[in-house]
């Protein structure tokens, strides 16, 4: 186990971390960080969410910026404006102790356009965002990436699932010869492998952090059986049963997360849905009543949950499971995170037994039964 002063990182980034209880490195930050740090280098780094990856980039990052310039020398692209916000808020903390000032700037959609466009006339050495809005503020010439000398791509397996492929494409092709690619992603579906083949230098550097668990082995799987008139009452048994744990219950569709957490409601729980017809501030609400824990449990779709990332949920439980396996990896990973332990619970009816099959052969997991 290496320090991370032994990896190379500056005394004055070790007292910001140590701040943030950041002592020991993960294994991902083992493995990136000396690499990034002491070479020009496209990497393809291969890490579940929650695994510390926002310091395996975002130091060597900070360490590359020369503050003199104040051009935007670097790029990080997230899917959602709660990874976004959460990745700079991470840099300003690791910063907090050195001598010169760098200076990120986070852009997303939801949020008014002149005034990110005012923001970016400032000095920004960083720039993180959405695909979208980024996009969107480089057609207008609201920022300037030509002179970008590293691109970072977190959750990119994320990012193409909604939606954001043409997008990225456009960024992409942007700058390609200046620059350094760090593309990170839970997953390597062909669409990945497509951009990697495009965009990056056949040299590049791939890491792959337990490289069989497709799934963080932290988390525990279960099934129970049920049916469809039972579920309500299976749920309401399940939380109960759980009173002092958080947790996310995934629905296939916005109507069934809206009405289920109506129905848990009317029970007298601490519920509330996040949905895609949902206004941005509504959904920061409701965001936030989570993370301070006012709120006990959040019923979801699959994508607005993405990018979503609280500490200490006991529990994710699957209403039904999802169609595509990746989805699978993606909602149990929202528990289990920064080295904690989580279970996930999957409500199963009658002739759904082949799918746990699957996912269980596909992703190398078992699953246990749960009685009730």
């Amino acid at each position: 186990m290496k320090t991370f002063s032994e990896l190379g990182i500056k005394k004055s980034y070790i007292k910001g971390l140590k701040e943030l209880n950041i002592v020991n490195p993960t294994e991902i930050q083992e493995k990136v960080i000396p690499i990034l740090l002491e070479s020009k280098t496209d990497l393809i780094g291969l890490a579940q969410t929650g695994t510390g990856k926002t310091a395996a980039f975002g130091l060597p990052v900070l360490h590359s910026i020369n503050t003199k310039n104040s051009d935007v020398q670097a790029l990080i692209i997230a899917p959602t404006r709660e990874l976004v916000q959460q990745i700079q808020k991470q840099l300003f903390r690791y910063t907090k102790y050195i001598d010169e000032k760098i200076f990120s700037e986070g852009v997303y959609g939801g949020e008014k356009m002149d005034k990110q466009i005012k923001a970016l006339t400032r000095t920004t050495h960083i720039v993180v965002a959405t695909p979208g809005r980024l996009l969107d503020l480089v057609e207008r010439g609201a920022v300037d990436i030509s002179n970008v000398k590293t691109l970072i791509l977190d959750e990119a397996d994320e990012m193409l699932s909604m939606g954001f492929k043409e997008d990225l494409n456009k960024i992409l092709a942007y700058n390609t010869k200046k620059r350094n690619t760090w593309l990170f992603s839970a997953t390597m579906p062909e669409e990945i492998k497509r951009i990697v083949n495009t965009y990056m230098s056949p040299n590049a550097i791939k890491i792959e952090v337990n490289k069989n668990a497709l799934v963080n082995e932290n988390i525990s799987h279960h099934y129970i059986h049920t049916n469809i008139k039972e579920k309500l009452n299976m749920i309401i048994r399940i939380i109960d049963k759980r009173q002092e744990e958080r947790g996310i219950i995934f629905c296939r569709t916005k109507a069934g997360t809206k009405a289920l957490a109506l129905q848990l409601k009317n029970e007298g729980f601490a519920v509330d849905a996040l949905e895609g017809d949902m206004q941005q501030k509504d959904r920061d609400k409701v965001m936030r009543a989570f993370k301070n824990e006012t709120l006990q449990i959040l019923v979801s779709t699959d994508v607005s949950a993405r990018g979503i990332d609280v500490n200490n949920l006991g529990f994710v439980l699957h209403h039904q499971l999802p169609e595509q396996l990746d989805y699978y990896t993606h909602r149990s990973g929202r528990t289990a995170r920064a080295g904690k332990t989580g279970q996930s619970i999957a409500l199963i009816i009658p002739g759904e037994m082949q799918k746990v099959i699957d996912i269980q052969s596909a992703l190398g997991i078992t699953f246990r039964e749960l009685a009730i």
